[in-house]
């Protein structure tokens, strides 16, 4: 296994990639969330990528237009379609033994892969996929049940309800919210499901369960989805060693299948 940077071109830009080579012939292509570097928060990519690396499987991860070391005009996980088909070229081009590729992308990463049809890939693993139409939306009741739940485990949070540091007016309000009827699919997730309706590949969403955002995916998506894969105590960026590992699994069983 070996690490190189890589520059490649899309629509006039120079963008800046980060292949793990490996002899494997099934690699995966890494699609950073939000305006996350290829690194991933506290270096989490970065790290991913070797593991699957060390498990035979090549990784090409890379900054998106206008995000890190990458040129151009950010415009956002909607019109990341020509990045993504660019760095899918350029992991070919310096990988030329590869016969096939699975895509991951973590929050609106998830998202653009979704939007782009796929991408030209031939499995998708779509992590936490970011369904939210704006930033002030409320919470789904699923992740306000969710919080009480595990705020009822927790002694020190029963001991400030008993000892009236927890506002009733603000308890009652949250209560109520929780047990209110989920919102509609955003136009977003609809826009998202349409655009994996015709995918052939095998697709896995790996959902963390502790994450707002996965919350609101699974608010908005069809719960009975075979397709969805939970991992309990990970949080959004999968931190906790458990997580890390329950997430790698996932991932070379993907790639060997």
């Amino acid at each position: 296994m070996s690490r190189r940077h890589v520059s490649f071109a899309c629509e006039g830009a120079t963008l800046v990639g980060t292949l793990d080579s490996a002899d494997g012939s099934t690699g995966l292509l890494l699609v950073s969330g939000g305006n996350e570097l290829r690194s991933g928060a506290w270096a989490g990519q970065a790290l991913l990528a070797a593991r699957i690396a060390e498990a035979g499987h090549p990784v090409f991860r890379f900054d998106r237009r206008g995000v890190g070391d990458s040129e151009g005009v950010n415009g956002g996980f909607r019109s990341n379609a020509p990045d993504i088909a660019a760095a899918l070229a350029a992991f070919r081009a310096e990988q030329p033994g590869l016969t096939r590729v699975v895509g991951f992308g973590n929050c609106d990463g998830a998202s653009a892969l979704m939007l782009a049809k796929g991408a030209e890939l031939d499995a998708l693993a779509l992590s936490n996929p970011w369904t939210i139409e704006s930033d002030d939306a409320p919470p789904p009741p699923e992740a306000i049940r969710d919080h009480y739940k595990r705020r009822v485990s927790d002694p020190a949070a029963l001991l400030r309800l008993l000892t009236g540091k927890v506002s009733p007016g603000k308890l009652i309000a949250s209560l109520r919210d929780a047990l209110r009827k989920p919102p509609p699919p955003s136009t977003l997730a609809q826009d998202m499901a349409a655009g994996i309706a015709g995918f052939a590949g095998p697709i896995r969403f790996l959902v963390a369960e502790r994450d707002r955002t996965a919350q609101a995916f699974i608010a908005a998506w069809d719960k009975a989805d075979t397709r969805i894969r939970r991992c309990r105590e990970a949080t959004h960026s999968y931190v906790e060693t458990s997580a890390r590992d329950w997430l790698a699994d996932h991932l070379i069983e993907m790639l060997r299948a």
